[in-house]
């Protein structure tokens, strides 16, 4: 079945360096992207961006801890939803929502796309009900009145092995990531935050802010075995990189 996927960066975050590779200085600009699959049998999004809410004023919305240690650089228009309609997508035509996990910059903009049901790994929706708003989290972004498709592990999501959740642990207790094949451009593995920079995956480089580092380690291992097999790896938030992605309505595979 053919497969489409576009990719979005729906604004930049300034935070410091040690977040993503541990013992680093200084500070780091890096995008927040958000992926469409476009499915015969159905439109997906992985990772939904910030919440509107945050264009304005973040720190009214996400809190001082998290503005304290962020700079956000969200402007109107690169939000989820206005990503979408500016390609012609409307967004209560998205059917489901992977999102990677749950912190503030993943899935922010849930909320814009009502009919979606909410596909997590139930570990990690367990552990974000336990954090409530602190580290990371905010309630108001994934608690939004949608539905949850809760799984344990991998998933493949239409059944022909095309649009696969793949466990990858360790930034948070439940983290996951989406491999998708698609006909143009063959496999990518959409990381979210299990692998931040290219250079974490090549130094084996762990970040500085998570929860378990061997888990963590162990997938950098596994996404190195999948980029020998021709994956191609979409490191989450890695601003050089990302300088060579197109972004929607090209189509990257």
């Amino acid at each position: 079945m053919a497969v489409e996927l576009y990719a979005f960066t729906c604004g930049f975050l300034t935070l410091p360096r040690a977040f993503l590779l541990k013992g680093e200085s200084g500070m780091i600009t890096v995008p927040v992207p958000s992926y469409l699959i476009v499915h015969p049998k159905g439109r997906v999004l992985f990772d939904t961006g910030l919440h509107e809410k945050e264009l304005e004023n973040p720190a009214d919305y996400a809190g001082d801890v998290i503005a304290r240690y962020h700079t956000f650089h969200f402007s109107a228009g690169e939000e989820i939803g206005a990503r979408l309609r500016a390609i012609g997508v409307d967004p209560d035509g998205i059917n489901i929502v992977v999102n990677s996990h749950l912190h503030f910059d993943h899935c922010g903009g849930n909320a814009q796309l009502p009919n979606a049901d909410i596909l997590i790994q139930r570990r990690e929706l367990e552990h974000a009900r336990a954090t409530g708003s602190t580290n990371g989290y905010l309630v108001t972004d994934w608690d939004t009145g949608q539905g949850f498709r809760e799984v344990d592990g991998e998933h493949d999501i239409f059944g022909d092995g095309t649009v696969v959740c793949l466990p990858t642990y360790g930034h948070t207790p439940g983290h996951q990531s989406l491999r998708v094949q698609t006909e143009l451009g063959g496999e990518y593995i959409l990381c979210g935050d299990a692998c931040y920079l290219k250079d974490s995956l090549e130094q084996m480089h762990a970040p500085g802010i998570i929860v378990d580092r061997e888990a963590a380690l162990a997938v950098f291992r596994k996404f190195r075995e999948l980029q020998e097999l021709g994956a191609r790896i979409m490191f989450g938030h890695d601003p050089d990189f990302w300088k060579s992605i197109p972004q929607a309505p090209v189509r990257l595979g």
